[in-house]
């Protein structure tokens, strides 16, 4: 039986069909690139790993970060055999048989048996609990890898028992030094081509990857594939990179935790006043193909969640981006919600209609159904008002400066509350000087 170690290992007469990305695929924990937080000398993890004793954990990062090479290491660095299973395909059926078999491993070899699924959040939560039992009684070691925030995606019960490690987008400079190491390698990598890129090829291969080391060397093996051969070697033009890398790659995705993180960079953006910052997420947004009504959506919320009276243009001009965008399309029409998203940025800044909401519903709710006093009721029929429906109501345009001091709008069971709380920017200044004059008659009133 073969050891995990040598499970790694390349068979020379099948590279000539396995993608470079897979070939230079890292054999051992020195050959890991980036995760210094996670992989570095003296971290936790590494030395859970040098250890020899696996241990359950779930990967959380964005694809080609290592996520399925990490557990691959692991499992031969610990001596145990390596099982692995997608959750897009897999069913319990695949799990019950890898069980039987980590069962047999054990019972002959003694070693332990990884099971790593990748995508782990695609499996809902009676085939997480499929295995649950038998990563409790050791009889699996597990190893989840998914692009989404686990805390959402995986069972609590999964998760408990679980480390969870995340890892980040690879440096620009990891993925530079790993095409370079692809360039040179004979037996696993190029290095019998004889690849001589022009400068700054690298440099924009690893820049359109976006963190992705999959992507980066799937990109130099096209970009090999056109290389302009001669005597000396074969030659990467950056005219032939920039045709190989197209029109880019970003990181987005449109159900995803990086959607979210990216809506709420934007959102925080313009409630702490900083347009350029505001700007940026928004285009990093429309560039990663968002749809610009869900962002004209948000910008509207923003308006009224964050601004509200202290300046109520933001709401029109909000409202007006959305119509400009609907009429002009794409890529026009986005104008209109950047000017929108610049001048939120700038306005002053109020949330004391979103607080004061938040608090009269909680009363609504809290409260039950009150009575509305007889002084506010309608009277549009002699028998109501026989009942006393509208009696003593005092008309507020008939009274000096349209208002009737000491007159009571709340439920005669409940205390009068005050949940508009005017800030001291923008309109709201005058709001609350208003309404403090008013307030004062009306406690004068009382008196």
């Amino acid at each position: 039986m073969s050891t995990p170690q040598e499970s790694l290992a390349l068979d020379p007469e099948q590279d000539a069909w396995r993608p470079l990305s897979d070939r230079m695929r890292p054999q051992t924990l020195a050959e890991m690139v980036g995760q210094g937080h996670l992989l570095g000398d003296g971290r936790a993890l590494t030395r859970l790993i040098q250890s020899g004793t696996p241990h359950s954990m779930i990967l959380w990062g964005p694809p080609g970060t290592g996520k399925t090479t990490l557990a691959r290491v692991v499992a031969a660095t610990c001596d145990a055999r390596f099982e692995a299973l997608s959750a897009v395909f897999a069913g319990v059926k695949d799990i019950r048989q890898v069980v039987e078999s980590a069962r047999q491993e054990r019972a002959i070899t003694g070693r332990p048996t990884v099971l790593f699924l990748d995508e782990v959040h695609r499996f809902n939560k009676s085939q997480q609990d499929t295995f649950l039992p038998f990563v409790e009684d050791g009889t699996l070691v597990f190893i989840g890898a998914t692009t989404e925030n686990p805390s959402f995606e995986v069972n609590a019960a999964l998760l408990s028992r679980a480390r969870v490690y995340v890892l980040k987008p690879l440096e620009k400079a990891d993925l530079r030094g790993l095409l370079e190491r692809a360039l040179v390698d004979e037996r696993r990598g190029l290095g019998s081509q004889r690849l001589r890129p022009d400068e700054r090829v690298l440099d924009l291969f690893a820049e359109a990857a976006d963190g992705d080391a999959r992507r980066a060397l799937n990109l130099l093996e096209v970009a090999a594939d056109l290389a302009t051969h001669a005597e000396d070697g074969a030659r990467i033009t950056l005219e032939t990179a920039l045709e190989v890398v197209g029109g880019g790659h970003r990181r987005f995705d449109k159900r995803g935790e990086l959607f979210y993180d990216q809506i709420s960079a934007l959102h925080k953006s313009v409630r702490g006043s900083d347009p350029d910052a505001a700007l940026y997420w928004l285009c990093r947004m429309l560039d990663g193909g968002c749809d610009p009504h869900y962002l004209a959506r948000r910008i509207l919320r923003m308006a009224v969640e964050d601004i509200g009276n202290a300046d109520p243009r933001a709401l029109t001009l909000a409202l007006e981006a959305w119509q400009t965008y609907e009429r002009l399309g794409s890529p026009e029409g986005e104008l209109a919600l950047a000017q929108a998203v610049v001048f939120m940025s700038c306005a002053a800044k109020s949330n004391a209609v979103y607080k004061a909401f938040g608090e009269a519903m909680e009363d609504a709710r809290r409260l039950g159904s009150l009575e509305v006093p007889l002084h506010l009721r309608n009277a549009p029929t002699r028998l109501m008002k026989d009942l006393g429906h509208g009696a003593g109501y005092r008309y507020a345009h008939d009274e000096p400066a349209a208002h009737s001091p000491g007159q009571t709008y709340f439920p005669d069971s409940m205390p009068s509350r005050i949940y508009y709380h005017p800030v001291p920017r923008g309109l709201e200044i005058r709001i609350g000087e208003a309404l403090g004059r008013l307030r004062g008659r009306s406690d004068d009133k009382a008196d």
